[in-house]
């Protein structure tokens, strides 16, 4: 697709705008617009315009007030991003019920969807800390995915630790922890380093990077063959 000389340099301003203000939060929206752009259906002046919004946001919340999001910036773009998908989104939640019924596991679509993790993020990670880390993280999925609970809940989650026969309040505490907040941000700083974009995904040794749940079996293979080449 042929792009407008002028309106394609915009565009170019404004990402480069965005990579100098170091923000990361509107990867996802930046992303389906220039999605839509390539499928041809969003017009480049539309794109230019969404590009500079976000470039002229950043620029008073990050550059001139000196601002950290504290994870509602993130969301939103996120939601939006999905919205913009819609018809791609259904088609996913469809597939996502017929893998559930293939492999005979209960499924329930979340409302409403996405939902903000941040509080189960933290939790999972104070959780992985103890011998039934993992057993909590498989919980919290199936209360989500199977049940439709709310995981930005407190209530919620901390259900899922008593089912679990794990005193809330004390895990719910540590994860409202300076320590846990800085390792979660730790963690999301490397995935974003990695190219880390949604779940699951599986990344080689030599760089390489699989998502979706059908590509564990070609990461595999990969990383074995690249092992052999050695």
């Amino acid at each position: 697709m042929r792009l407008g000389k002028k309106e394609e340099l915009e565009i170019r301003d404004s990402l480069a705008a965005m990579n100098l203000f170091r923000i990361k939060q509107q990867l996802p929206m930046v992303l389906s617009v220039m999605r839509h752009l390539e499928d041809e259906t969003l017009k480049i002046r539309h794109v230019r315009d969404v590009t500079r919004a976000i470039e002229n946001f950043h620029f008073a919340f990050t550059a001139v007030a000196s601002q950290r999001s504290s994870g509602g910036i993130s969301f939103m773009y996120a939601s939006n991003a999905r919205n913009l998908y819609s018809a791609k989104g259904r088609n996913m939640w469809r597939d996502l019920e017929r893998s559930c019924a293939e492999l005979k596991l209960p499924f329930r679509r979340p409302d409403p969807f996405p939902q903000n993790s941040l509080l189960a993020a933290r939790v999972a990670l104070a959780a992985l800390d103890q011998p039934w880390g993992e057993d909590f993280c498989r919980a919290l999925f199936c209360a989500q995915f199977a049940e439709g609970r709310r995981i930005d809940d407190a209530a919620a989650v901390g259900d899922v630790l008593a089912r679990l026969k794990i005193e809330p309040q004390p895990v719910l505490a540590a994860a409202q922890s300076d320590a846990i907040k800085a390792r979660l941000r730790a963690q999301t700083e490397e995935a974003q380093r990695l190219g880390v974009f949604g779940a699951p995904i599986f990344t080689t040794a030599d760089g390489e990077l699989f998502w979706g749940n059908d590509r564990l079996e070609p990461a595999l293979r990969w990383a074995k063959t690249a092992a052999e080449c050695r």
